[in-house]
């Protein structure tokens, strides 16, 4: 009978050392801990623009971004981006100068994993959704897409990193 009570003891310290482990021993990844990849500078330059756009960490729950594109020395379009995260959602909040009358238009991460985020607004006129890809520790994808005069377009947007 002891040696019964021994064992069941034994087993139940191990049940409580697994999971220990696996709910414990394991840190939960934040939603805007998986974007830490968009900090830094990054370009993209085309035949017509030079596009870039820039990520800074203000907290543990919200980046800060600038996007602006370049045609020769005139700003053809520039925003304010925050990737804020509220209530273990994370948000894609753009600021685009000279649209939306100046207000920002909130995008929800929608889909990601440690390489690829998807924010979505079905309500916005377009894009309906942004994404980006990294490619590499060098390299990323930024798409706008969505419907746009009744017919789906995508726009890429590769970028290298600049520093």
């Amino acid at each position: 009978m002891n040696l019964l009570r021994h064992s069941k003891l034994q087993l139940f310290v191990i049940a409580c050392i697994a999971f220990s482990h696996s709910a414990f021993g394991q840190k939960k990844t934040t939603p805007i801990a998986q974007a830490k990849w968009l900090i830094g500078s990054w370009k993209n330059q085309s035949e017509k623009t030079l596009d870039i756009e820039t990520w800074k960490k203000l907290n543990d729950s919200t980046f800060l971004g600038r996007s602006y594109s370049l045609a020769g020395t005139d700003t053809v379009s520039s925003e304010h981006i925050s990737l804020e995260q509220h209530s273990g959602k994370l948000y894609y909040i753009p600021t685009v100068k000279n649209q939306n009358d100046g207000k920002a238009v909130t995008f929800t991460l929608t889909s990601s994993d440690s390489k690829h985020l998807v924010f979505e607004n079905p309500e916005h006129d377009f894009p309906q959704k942004i994404t980006y890809t990294q490619i590499s520790k060098d390299s990323l994808v930024a798409e706008i897409s969505g419907i746009r005069k009744g017919r789906q377009k995508a726009i890429p947007f590769p970028m290298k990193r600049v520093k």
